[in-house]
């Protein structure tokens, strides 16, 4: 039985029972006062001599014997949180029930992983069960949710910190964690790092707090990392001479990354590893990425990747150990499987060599393409066109080739960073009704803002004009656009609920919202907490709630899956198919997760040409034609998964990757 105290609470129990008390009584604490500002007790009590009885008809005790035996539940006058026995607790449920906010959670584990503790925290806290088998040069790929232990695994691994086995009041020693791992491959691992002393390089998860640690350019950091002699290669591949001689603190997030990426590769380690990766990064700079990572395979070197994008995650890693368990409880660690096997394991929720289901439902991506219309289709969608047109911003120029689309539809926006998408988008905007007149969705305008770093985008400008019509027979359509941008900073002070009711009242009370949207989001668990606190995983899910919630005729979502675990993307990519099918509205949306964007696109717009000076985009098309047009740019196949149809990249110069090549189908939909 593992128990998980979420918030210091103490926990009572209460009996409401007539009580007599004879004078020499043993002592018993009495809890006075229960308040949610952090439920202060007080008064240790004993009745005077010469008080025959006291009768009280409601009695507050900790849970538990107060006379003799263990306590199932402690707590002291100077105790933040209270304690619960494992060991004592039989389930009943009772503190659950009675602590209020949720403050308690009591869950049931497998019995077996008893022995097979590697680290915990402290009592009632999070454990790790098991650990990843890294093996010298092959790349080891991490998966599983947010909160799961993949990063605990990362520190144990890299030797900065010392297994304690579940023994937090007495850690082992170094020799007794060998004992522990004796007849493993990690024994032979961990007697590596403490004998060779092996030099282990983390890339942080968050890349936005870099700036506050290194100082200085960007060209400067790496002269002083060099020691692989790979600073004008690493450049080179990861697009960082443009951004050579600027300062670390005004990087963009996507830049940021590649820095991140180029400082651990630039330097000599035995054990490189790198958590998520790909985030903030578009398609080719996510491959690019992964081709360096899997350039510093040696024979005697290990490279550990944490990876939400599976598609990535598949293309550069050699085999992959999946997490299953409860996030912030407990996390368990599967043994190796094959990267095929690892990932469709993980998305089938349910681990075979255990026997053992952590998942309701298996995901799947079957995607089909898009039928024939008949004349009954044709009438039953709203179609929209849009002319020829063209729009220049300072050095930037973006030329628009005619399409159209209809409602019920998703269309998917192909292209690198700073191709122009956001700019095509206001393009079709109302004119004269700027964001702060509430054509932009003015819930996610007043409590969250724009990074710097948004390409494009002015806050104060309503539409944006066409400076080149084309096309006179064809109006440029006038739509309310909702609006997601692409990096969220909260503003609002007070919680998600009254920002929800403040905002989108209308939709947050209507059940077939709640049911499309809320609930699969999770947004009741975030409901009484403080939207500036909010992690940005809770922040991704509160703005597309609030995006979606907002009457409009277009839905525009850039980058839906930012900070969002593997499991909660395929769950908002649902939401935001199943929410535009039921709204009959449309929606474009900027995704470079690739499995996220194929499974969401019904049309694709393909940007092609330099990004941030000279772009066009291309008229909406149909998946496979857009993906194969797409593909052939990056120089790279895709071939379908028999098994969930997951989209996965083709090895360079495979017998699959040459053959698609040759037929021209660089997206193979195979169904």
């Amino acid at each position: 039985m593992h128990l998980s105290l979420i918030q210091p609470f103490l926990v009572a129990q209460q009996y409401r029972a007539e009580a007599q008390i004879k004078p020499g009584q043993v002592m018993v604490w009495m809890l006075e006062e229960i308040c949610a500002a952090g439920f202060s007790f007080e008064s240790k009590f004993s009745l005077e001599a010469g008080d025959t009885s006291t009768k009280y008809t409601k009695w507050i005790f900790i849970a538990g014997r107060y006379s003799k035996g263990k306590l199932c539940i402690e707590v002291t006058p100077a105790s933040k949180i209270a304690f619960i026995s494992e060991e004592l607790c039989i389930g009943c449920g009772i503190c659950v029930k009675k602590c209020p906010f949720e403050a308690i959670q009591i869950i049931n584990l497998p019995k077996d992983l008893d022995k097979d503790t590697t680290h915990r925290y402290g009592p009632n806290t999070f454990k790790l069960h098991r650990l990843p088998v890294p093996r010298p040069g092959q790349v080891l790929g991490l998966v599983g949710t947010n909160g799961i232990g993949k990063s605990t695994a990362l520190k144990v691994l890299a030797g900065k910190l010392k297994p304690n086995l579940g023994r937090y009041n007495n850690p082992p020693d170094w020799q007794e964690i060998l004992t522990y791992f004796r007849g493993s491959e990690l024994q032979n691992y961990f007697t590596r790092i403490l004998e060779d002393n092996l030099k282990a390089i983390i890339k942080p998860q968050y890349v936005d707090h870099i700036p506050k640690a290194v100082q200085g350019n960007v060209g400067q950091v790496l002269d002083q990392k060099d020691e692989r002699d790979m600073k004008a290669e690493l450049c080179i591949d990861l697009e960082l001479n443009q951004v050579i001689d600027r300062n670390v603190g005004d990087l963009s997030g996507g830049e940021l990354q590649r820095f991140a990426i180029a400082v651990v590769a630039i330097q000599n380690a035995e054990i490189y590893m790198f958590d998520e990766p790909s985030s903030y990064l578009d398609v080719k700079q996510r491959l690019k990425a992964a081709q360096v990572v899997r350039s510093l395979l040696r024979p005697n070197s290990y490279v550990i990747v944490v990876e939400h994008d599976l598609s990535v995650l598949d293309y550069l890693s050699d085999f992959i150990c999946c997490l299953y368990g409860k996030p912030g409880a407990y996390g368990v660690v599967t043994l190796p499987f094959s990267v095929r096997e690892g990932i469709n394991i993980f998305l089938a929720g349910f681990v075979p060599t255990e026997n053992l289901r952590f998942r309701d439902e298996s995901l799947t991506f079957k995607v089909a393409e898009t039928p024939q219309e008949s004349g009954e289709d044709i009438q039953t969608y709203q179609r929209y066109r849009y002319p020829t047109m063209s729009k220049t911003q300072g050095n930037f120029k973006l030329s628009v080739i005619e399409g159209e689309f209809t409602d019920s539809q998703i269309i998917v926006m192909l292209g690198e960073n700073g191709t122009g998408k956001t700019t095509f988008i206001r393009m079709l905007e109302r004119a004269g009704v700027g964001p702060t007149d509430g054509n932009f969705t003015s819930a996610l305008w007043l409590c969250m803002s724009y990074s710097r770093s948004s390409l494009h985008t002015t806050v104060n400008a309503g539409l944006l004009k066409p400076d080149v019509v084309e096309d006179t027979d064809v109006e440029i359509p006038e739509f309310n656009v909702s609006y997601k941008p692409q990096k969220i900073s909260p503003k609002f002070q007070s919680t998600v609920r009254h920002l929800l009711h403040q905002k989108i009242r209308d939709s947050y009370m209507h059940p077939q919202f709640t049911t499309d949207v809320m609930k699969p989001l999770q947004i009741e668990q975030l409901m009484d907490q403080e939207v500036v606190n909010l992690s940005g995983g809770e922040l991704q899910r509160v703005a597309l709630c609030l995006c979606l919630g907002k009457p409009a005729d277009i839905y525009l979502i850039d980058e839906p899956s930012a900070y969002l675990d593997s499991e909660q993307r395929i769950v908002a990519a649902k939401v935001i198919k199943r929410f535009i099918l039921h709204a009959k509205k449309t929606a474009f949306v900027v995704e470079h997760d690739f499995i996220m964007a194929t499974y969401l696109a019904d049309k694709v717009i393909v940007y092609e040409g330099r990004p941030s000076v000279d772009c066009i985009a291309n008229a909406p098309q149909s998946l496979v034609s857009g993906m194969n047009r797409f593909l052939s740019h990056l120089d790279i196949t895709f071939r379908r998964d028999p098994t969930n149809y997951r989209p996965r990249i083709n090895k360079l110069d495979s017998t699959k990757d040459r053959e698609q090549k040759a037929a021209g189908s660089y997206y193979y939909l195979d169904d």
